[in-house]
């Protein structure tokens, strides 16, 4: 017997198990991820919409208390969100809001803004046509946003713009 012929002969023979094990075993955990994936994105999307309303009713409160700050008699709204964060109208630091933050549903879209007739920001929304989970209207303190079928139909403002 050749060298060779000798160590084929001690082995056994590869029959494919492993690789049918194998297979099946990426079946299974394909299986499980297929279930659970929906339940993962719809828990996700769920918890950018919570965020989606604090952050609004922040900026909501923010715009009120800039309005009800303004020096002297005449009531303004902000020309820019940015007023927020900094309110130039005093000699002290004042801030409405610690931070802008972004839109949770889409962090590189600017927020929309609700202007009134004079350029003053009123209100802002989320530009995302997304449909929301929340069915019904969303009460948020004093905050309450009417059923919608997207995002982008939540308008965050003060409960009296005007």
């Amino acid at each position: 017997m050749r060298r060779g012929e000798a160590d084929r002969a001690r082995r056994p023979k590869a029959r494919g198990f492993t690789f049918v094990a194998l297979l099946a075993a990426v079946a299974v955990i394909t299986l499980g991820l297929s279930v659970t994936a929906p339940t993962w994105a719809d828990k996700a999307r769920r918890e950018r919409e919570r965020e989606l309303m604090r952050i609004g009713e922040l900026y909501a409160h923010a715009l009120a208390d800039y309005r009800e700050g303004s020096p002297g008699g005449l009531k303004t709204w902000p020309r820019s969100l940015d007023e927020l964060a900094l309110d130039k109208r005093f000699f002290g630091v004042r801030r409405h809001l610690r931070r802008l933050y972004p839109d949770p549903l889409d962090p590189a879209r600017p927020w929309g803004l609700v202007r009134d007739l004079d350029g003053g920001i009123v209100g802002v929304y989320s530009q995302s046509t997304d449909r929301p989970a929340a069915d019904g209207p969303v009460v948020l303190g004093d905050l309450v946003l009417a059923p919608a079928r997207r995002y982008c139909d939540w308008k965050f403002s003060p409960k009296d713009p005007t």
